[in-house]
């Protein structure tokens, strides 16, 4: 039942308290690797960096995939940096056309205006479902609405606190058959991991930090669309 759903993940999350945070430092070198198939320049190396230099204020948001059974279902997984906040979308396949989706689905649910406040910069892997970056990058009308760049294979420490923010997820759900959640139960989860307060936020949660700077009305515009059963619980224990 719902409720026994998330008494799992009070428990699973009371778990990681006693888990010591593992701390990744984001390397300084940002490439692509040459194993895998090529991609245009303009996301290779040395580019992020003088992007970032010309660019001080522009936001990265690291990307990843938590599989489960390979082959079935996988969370594409959102992390904002600064906040701490995770966001997860389940979908049915790997590739790149559901990750396009995704954010073809944010972008027009929450205005050009605002997705480019929220996704100014994309840091991402060399896995297939982001073999796409143009489509990613671009709106239908072929108008750019953030920048993607790609970090080192088999580097995770390069988006560190996005794989910090997965040992989370995987106390709740193992590697598993991702298709018997439902995305309203993905929600949950997330809302309690959201929930939880930091100390290098101040004692505050990431739920709290992103509301304060983007308002409650972004994130619930974020998440439209699926079960109403997400709540926040603004819990003062630390994982």
């Amino acid at each position: 039942s719902a409720d026994n759903y998330q008494y799992i993940i009070l428990f699973r999350l009371k778990q990681v308290t006693l888990i010591t945070e593992i701390i990744f430092q984001i390397s300084k070198h940002i490439v692509h690797s040459s194993n895998n198939p090529p991609v245009d320049a303009i996301y290779l190396l040395g580019i992020f960096e003088k992007y970032r230099k010309e660019h001080p204020n522009a936001a990265v948001r690291q990307l990843d995939s938590v599989e489960g059974i390979k082959g079935s279902a996988v969370l594409l997984t959102i992390h904002f940096v600064e906040q701490r906040l995770q966001l997860a979308f389940l979908h049915k396949r790997n590739d790149s056309q559901s990750v396009i989706d995704i954010f073809n689905r944010l972008y027009l649910e929450l205005r050009a205006d605002v997705f480019l406040e929220l996704f100014p910069v994309l840091l991402v892997d060399d896995g297939s479902e982001f073999s796409n970056p143009s489509a990613i990058e671009q709106d239908a009308q072929g108008n750019f609405r953030t920048k993607l760049f790609y970090c080192n294979s088999s580097a995770p420490y390069q988006k560190g606190s996005c794989e910090n923010n997965h040992e989370l997820i995987r106390r709740i759900i193992q590697k598993e058959e991702l298709g018997q959640y439902t995305q309203g139960q993905i929600d949950l989860m997330m809302s309690h991991i959201n929930s939880y307060s930091r100390k290098k936020l101040g004692n505050k949660s990431p739920y709290e930090v992103f509301e304060f700077q983007y308002g409650r009305k972004i994130y619930a515009t974020i998440i439209a669309g699926h079960p109403a059963e997400v709540e926040f619980t603004n819990s003062k224990k630390q994982p």
